[in-house]
């Protein structure tokens, strides 16, 4: 979460908002960017959200466009982080874990070895990781208040929508969090059909890449 939120904090301040740097929150210091609510989530179910990085579009030549793209920056830094774990997480389950390395990138799949010595602590946090990047990404894009997809949709709806639908944002964002602890099972079958088409790509990249190194 750290790095997800640093991300949107140094896309914004690339666009030239100073107001992350200002407050603090270019940083990779865990501590400036939690949320306790939003921890336990990540523990407790893999969805998750850290304390929003506040930013300011006025500072930006395109407001629609600079917050959209400071909205995407958060999620496409956890595919980044589950595209590079995915290769210590298949590499150490086919070699050691006798696993076909292709089912290594499905999240539905259970691998876990039960040792503590090194190449299975590796595995499993790796593992642990790429999960966690890939369902954080496709959590954090839903175009649903606070999360990141409602600031895309502010580069996709006109103003006057986008501001309309946002007068209610707190109230979306409880409902919202209210449905995630009444039927968590809803939103994963929300999430499952773009889990799988992230975890199909970086298979698709990656697979090529770790089958030269075996």
């Amino acid at each position: 979460m750290t790095f997800h939120e640093v991300s949107h904090a140094y896309c914004s301040h690339r666009l030239g908002d100073p107001t992350a740097k200002n407050m603090g929150r270019l940083t990779l210091n865990p501590l400036k960017h939690l949320d306790i609510l939003g921890t336990i989530m990540i523990l407790v179910s893999g969805f998750g959200w850290a304390k929003p990085v506040p930013i300011n579009p006025m500072y930006y030549k395109d407001k629609k466009k600079g917050t959209m793209l400071v909205g995407l920056a958060g999620p496409l830094s956890n595919i980044m982080l589950a595209f590079l774990f995915s290769f210590p997480m298949a590499y150490l389950g086919s070699k050691y874990g006798n696993a076909r390395i292709d089912a290594m990138f499905s999240v539905d799949q259970l691998y876990i070895f039960n040792s503590f010595s090194p190449i299975p602590i590796l595995f499993n946090l790796s593992r642990f990781f790429y999960i966690i990047n890939i369902n954080l990404a496709v959590f954090n894009i839903l175009p649903v208040p606070p999360l990141d997809g409602s600031r895309v949709l502010s580069g996709i709806l006109p103003q006057r929508q986008y501001f309309k639908i946002m007068q209610y944002e707190n109230y979306i964002a409880v409902i919202f969090l209210l449905l995630i602890f009444i039927f968590p099972g809803i939103l994963y079958k929300v999430m499952f059909p773009f889990i799988w088409l992230l975890e199909t790509s970086i298979r698709f990249i990656a697979l090529p890449l770790l089958k030269i190194l075996l």
